[in-house]
């Protein structure tokens, strides 16, 4: 098995500050990956759609955000 060296020397400086095991670390990670795999997909979230009108307040350019940091900070 490789592991990326800057990755490794992140998991064995987590592993000494947590006062455990390099194994023990990977270990509980790989655990937690399958786990979630395992779980399959998630249920589909519908999101409301606002019905509201009106459009963006005169004088701000959404491309801008300058003049959108200016209304906010008025308000």
């Amino acid at each position: 098995m490789r592991i990326n060296d800057e990755l490794l020397r992140r998991a064995k400086k987590r592993a000494m500050d947590e006062g455990r095991t390099l194994t023990s670390l990977i270990e509980d990670g790989l655990r937690l990956t399958l786990a979630r795999s395992r779980s399959g997909r998630r249920e589909e979230v519908v999101l409301p759609v606002s019905k509201a009108t009106g459009g963006v307040r005169p004088g701000v350019d959404l491309n801008r955000f300058g003049d959108l940091e200016e209304v906010m900070d008025a308000s």
